[in-house]
């Protein structure tokens, strides 16, 4: 049975937030709440953790997974940020965007996109995120919790709690956070390509 964190949405209990955290150390799987909807998490390098997050949304290997990351110079440790994009990206975090970019040897292979050797990073605005982000000391390696065959990402903690109950180790509900996923945009060719329109302008990338 998966634990259920109800966390504090501007306020977010350190003692709760640790005890997230721990969990994800010791190879937990959670939900967590982002700005743009719920998202399953992982720690970096967890190797069952995604596989878990694979068999729940039936993925294939190439999707692109994502770091969640605290802040731009976090993310930049993880992937190559060319000069001609740096103000971009920058200018877009923290933010409802995903960037797919060229991953550093600090990404594991398992994680990139067989060909491309692409990996998506975000950094997100939401208070009870980032205080667990700043606990951890690291990214979470994270997929948006869609289910294989529902056309909308889950939003309700205690709907996901009472659904994926066997499938995961804990729940953290802050209450209400965004209902529609990130704007993906991948940066690793010559030029931005937008893969998905969601909560984050694109207008800036066309």
């Amino acid at each position: 049975m998966a634990r259920y964190y109800d966390v504090h949405p501007e306020n977010p209990q350190p003692r709760v937030i640790r005890q997230v955290a721990d969990l994800i150390r010791d190879g937990g799987l959670v939900a967590y709440p982002t700005d743009s909807c719920f998202a399953l998490g992982c720690r970096l390098g967890d190797r069952q953790g995604l596989d878990r997050i694979r068999e729940i949304r039936r993925l294939d290997d190439r999707h692109h997974f994502t770091l969640v990351c605290r802040d731009f110079a976090q993310l930049g440790q993880f992937v190559h940020v060319s000069n001609s994009i740096f103000r971009l990206v920058k200018a877009s975090t923290p933010g409802s965007y995903t960037f797919i970019l060229p991953a550093t040897r600090e990404v594991p292979r398992r994680m990139l996109h067989p060909k491309k050797r692409t990996v998506g990073v975000r950094v997100p605005r939401h208070t009870v995120t980032q205080a667990l982000l700043a606990e951890l000391g690291e990214p979470l390696v994270s997929s948006t919790l869609a289910l294989p065959g529902e056309d909308e990402p889950m939003t309700q903690g205690w709907e996901i709690k009472e659904r994926l109950d066997h499938l995961l180790d804990a729940v953290v509900d802050a209450g209400d956070c965004g209902k529609e996923p990130t704007t993906v945009v991948d940066l690793s060719g010559p030029e931005p390509e937008i893969l998905r329109r969601g909560a984050g302008d694109p207008s800036r990338f066309e």
